[in-house]
């Protein structure tokens, strides 16, 4: 997909809409332990000329089979990978560096252990050299976003799993990133934590209506979150295969939808593609 027309200005002129995200022909590949080691190993392509848009507010989520690159993919999109071959453009142009409009929320824990709740939340502001009174005033207030006043004093390790996401995500947004780069964030959280996660992100998300690249390998969830499901092939040389408007009505409460006739269908639409790639990955990873 390119630049989309999206209405004409008085003068006949087309009103265009950059996209907050573009991959270009994307391919990355990697060098195999024995070929770092100077023993003649091969390379391996993990992703292969993936041409993918993320539009200004969307919500886009990205599955596939377990291993085949999504993770890769969004690494580029935060400029923590270059490519080896192609390009990504932020709002139409060319990223260099660390993806500055972004923000990433990592499947791993990522808060540091020595600072409380509102430390972690603050840490970002700090760094980016926000005096100490109005890190604190904005910490404070994404804490309460998320649900966690009264719990600002609470280290990482006297907070619940669901608690730290919470934390994880106020660490992010705080920021006011224009792009949202997500990774399998709710994956370890029991099924009725993960729900309520769910439904946090989307009604974050609603309030400013952020672009969001959602990487999840459950399907479930990347229907009931998402405007549009994009299918990554089995790898190595994983690519898009198909891609899906997600037309249910917003708001959306995850746990409700998922039993609509329209979830079921597209659901039903989306496995019957990616039920192949699925097979071929696991077939893959028992070979080793």
């Amino acid at each position: 997909m390119g630049i989309a027309e999206v209405g004409m200005m008085t003068d006949a002129r087309p009103i265009v809409e950059v996209p907050a995200v573009t991959f270009k022909n994307v391919t990355c590949r990697f060098a195999s332990t024995a070929r770092k080691a100077g023993q003649g190993g091969q390379i391996y392509t993990a992703v292969n000329k993936v041409s993918l848009d993320v539009m200004d507010g969307e919500f886009v989520s990205v599955v596939g089979p377990t291993g085949c690159g999504k993770s890769t993919l969004l690494n580029v999109a935060a400029g923590l990978l270059c490519p080896s071959e192609g390009e990504i453009e932020i709002f139409g142009k060319p990223l260099r560096g660390i993806n500055s409009s972004a923000g990433y929320m990592f499947q791993a824990e990522s808060l540091m252990a020595w600072r409380s709740a509102l430390g972690n939340v603050m840490v970002g502001l700090e760094y980016r050299g926000v005096d100490a009174s109005t890190a604190h005033e904005r910490a404070m207030e994404w804490l309460k976003k998320v649900g966690l006043a009264g719990f600002e004093d609470r280290y990482p390790h006297q907070l619940s799993g669901g608690m730290r996401k919470r934390v994880s995500l106020a660490q992010m947004l705080v920021l006011d990133p224009k792009i949202v780069l997500l990774d399998e964030p709710f994956s370890a959280l029991d099924a009725q934590t993960r729900v309520l996660m769910e439904n946090e992100l989307l009604a974050l998300w609603a309030a400013n209506r952020k672009s969001v690249l959602f990487i999840t390998h459950d399907l479930e969830e990347a229907i009931s979150m998402s405007d549009r499901v994009v299918v990554l092939s089995a790898g190595p040389g994983t690519h898009p295969i198909a891609e899906f408007k997600i037309d249910l009505p917003r708001p959306r409460d995850v746990s409700e939808i998922r039993h609509t006739r329209q979830f079921m269908e597209l659901h039903r639409e989306i496995w019957d593609v990616m039920k192949e790639e699925v097979l071929k990955g696991y077939a893959q990873s028992k070979r080793g």
